[in-house]
């Protein structure tokens, strides 16, 4: 099993650093490390897959689930990648379109600045007092 899991607090961002093979081996790991952040509130999350030289369809499936997660908590995820091989795999999928894919940590941290200063959004139908 060759997988490293770091986290890092940037405020109220948290930035899981990952490294080595995401995998049917290690991906429940990587499952139950992004879910102790989102059971413990930190539901803004970057993962930083630059250090990932591998991952499949569970790893993939692990990404994808907690990205609902992180979502259906007024949260987001957004990847940090830049290894070809796995930015591919994301491309081949179609996730790609679903997942905000950054070069650089600073890069999505700066999205997620940016996301949080926006004024909500109110869309038609919504009422609110």
């Amino acid at each position: 099993m060759d997988l490293s899991i770091t986290r890092v607090d940037h405020g109220d961002r948290t930035v899981v650093h990952l490294g080595g093979e995401i995998d049917v081996y290690t991906a429940p790991l990587v499952r139950e490390k992004l879910d102790e952040q989102i059971q413990a509130g930190r539901t803004d999350l970057v993962v930083d897959l630059t250090n990932v030289t591998f991952l499949d369809s569970t790893g993939l499936g692990v990404l994808v689930g907690r990205l609902k997660l992180a979502r259906t908590r007024g949260g987001a995820l957004r990847l940090v990648g830049t290894e070809e091989r796995v930015l591919k795999v994301f491309s081949i999928t179609g996730l790609d379109k679903v997942f905000e894919i950054h070069p650089d940590v600073e890069s999505a941290l700066a999205a997620a600045e940016a996301e949080a200063s926006r004024p909500p959004t109110v869309t038609p139908g919504d009422r609110r007092p």
